[in-house]
């Protein structure tokens, strides 16, 4: 009887052994390379040995991106400045374990990864958990999140538990704007200390609030917030879509865009305004009207093209399709 148990017993404690000096031998392996690199790059083989294939006992949050300079990827260049800042937060904190590591695999080092997971867009994040396979929500939406550290550290916290808290690199470029803006205040009150009359001025003042409402309006605010991409070019056709289909997101590049139709519309309303209330001659006035109104109609008319795309099925339009 404690023959058969043994042999009963033997095989299952030998496969045991092995499983955890296989799962030793990855953990060792992953901590060496973060300790040179907080983001691991791998290629088809280091992906399917140390993230697919079990066992594992940790989470790889893995960033699949094109970052050759032929891609013409500019968001993927973008989102790898932001995932650097979140590895690196990870890796030189305090709470660092071998609980989690942050990997990168780039098309042109593994296509083979890309096909095997039916990816056609980059860049994207996908959390494989320490147990099973990754659910919906370990895919980040890169889209409606935007890709800044900050939104990339919730995100993480919410599939692993881990916390992290980001540290960036300091950034002298806003106190020396507002260092600049007061040299240039202060220089101007130096040089007119007796004439202050330019800072009563309304014309000038009503511009910068204009400024002010126009870059409000067109969602300055909500891409200072989520950092979302510039624009999202897909790296197999090529395609670059500067306007986001949803209603929950935007690019960067679309503020700039709605800003100038918006920017156009508020012009054509000056002109309109200036021509039914200036001393000029008629003539004057008349091309004024004209412009006003056709400045009004064109630029209008691409605003709502542009809400159309992004509330589809929206029935009116102005003058495009």
């Amino acid at each position: 009887a404690l023959l058969a148990l043994l042999a009963w017993g033997g095989p299952p404690a030998a496969g045991q052994k092995r499983k955890e000096m296989v799962l030793s031998e990855k953990v060792n392996q992953l901590m060496e390379w973060a300790s040179k690199r907080s983001v691991i790059r791998m290629n088809g083989d280091k992906f399917r040995r140390l993230v697919k294939a079990p066992p594992r006992n940790y989470s790889v949050i893995v960033m699949f991106t094109a970052l050759q300079p032929h891609r013409q990827c500019v968001v993927c260049k973008q989102a790898d400045e932001e995932y650097q800042i979140l590895a690196n937060s990870w890796r030189y904190s305090s709470a660092f374990t071998n609980k989690i590591f942050f990997a990168m695999v780039d098309f042109d080092e593994g296509s083979d990864v890309f096909q095997m997971l039916n990816m056609n867009s980059a860049p994207t994040f996908i959390n494989f958990p320490a147990k099973g396979k990754p659910k919906r929500g370990d895919t980040y939406e890169l889209q409606v999140r935007g890709f800044a550290a900050e939104q990339l550290a919730r995100w993480v916290a919410d599939r692993t538990d881990v916390n992290i808290r980001v540290i960036r690199p300091p950034n002298y470029a806003g106190p020396l704007m507002l260092g600049l803006l007061l040299a240039v205040v202060g220089g101007l009150v130096y040089l007119r200390g007796s004439n202050l009359d330019f800072l009563y001025n309304k014309t000038g003042w009503a511009f910068a609030a204009l400024c002010f409402v126009l870059a409000m309006t067109s969602g300055q605010m909500w891409n200072h917030i989520r950092g979302p991409p510039y624009a999202h070019k897909n790296p197999h056709t090529g395609q670059v879509s500067y306007i986001h289909g949803s209603s929950q997101a935007q690019f960067v590049a679309e503020t700039h865009i709605v800003l100038l139709f918006n920017g156009g519309v508020t012009l054509g309303m000056v002109l309109l305004h200036e021509a039914a209330t200036s001393d000029m001659d008629v003539g004057k006035r008349k091309i004024m009207c004209i412009a006003g109104i056709g400045l009004v109609v064109l630029f209008f008319s691409w605003l709502l093209s542009v809400f159309r795309s992004k509330y589809h099925g929206y029935p009116y339009r102005y003058v495009s399709h």
